[in-house]
């Protein structure tokens, strides 16, 4: 699998990922029934699932350095996220915080955004970093907006529906994802800027 036929079906899986989340989120709060309530709560792990195998096919089909920075930057994402689960069930542990059950919701998108920028970090060591850039698709950071303002709206149904705690949690991710499209944005700039003057 190519980077941009990767990246196309990642994003759509990202989007169906969301409008599952938002479709299903006032339904499992009106379901009565608790197998229902236990499916509704499931539906939007299918899209994540495939996310999951969409990046094994990208990792498996690449070639050897591809691996290695691949591998590198999961390893580090893991570590992070496994020092992150630790310090929180210490402090949850001691009483020092109250963590309730929906925190392991954000174990994977920790994990994702920790292997996004350790994949950055590897690939700029390993001399990759500007083809990486360059590769990428031109409405990337467009997408990641999208991405970000569609949570911002979740965040305000989340805060009309009086559950403050889980909207301030989206709020925070939705300026995550503008601020990664910001970014995207600036370094494919600067890429492609770099490009034409090497070409000239």
């Amino acid at each position: 699998m190519n980077n941009k036929r990767y990246q196309q079906q990642l994003m759509l899986t990202m989007i169906v990922y969301m409008v599952v989340l938002f479709a299903a989120d006032p339904l499992l709060h009106a379901a009565g029934n608790l197998p229902l309530k236990a499916m509704l709560a499931l539906v939007p792990v299918l899209p994540v699932l495939y996310a999951i195998v969409l990046m094994w096919w990208r990792i498996r089909d690449s070639d050897e350095l591809e691996q290695r920075t691949n591998l590198v930057a999961l390893g580090v994402a893991t570590a992070l996220v496994s020092a992150l689960s630790l310090v929180g069930g210490f402090l949850a542990a001691g009483g020092v915080v109250r963590l309730g059950g929906e925190v392991l919701i954000w174990v994977f998108p920790t994990l994702m955004a920790g292997y996004g920028i350790a994949y950055r970090w590897v690939s700029r060591r390993y001399g990759m970093d500007s083809a990486c850039v360059e590769e990428g698709s031109a409405w990337l950071p467009w997408y990641f907006a999208g991405i970000g303002a569609f949570m911002l709206a979740f965040a305000a149904y989340l805060w009309l529906r009086s559950a403050p705690g889980g909207a301030a949690m989206m709020f925070a991710t939705a300026i995550f994802f503008m601020a990664l499209g910001a970014v995207v944005w600036r370094r494919r700039s600067r890429a492609l800027r770099q490009t034409d003057r090497d070409g000239a």
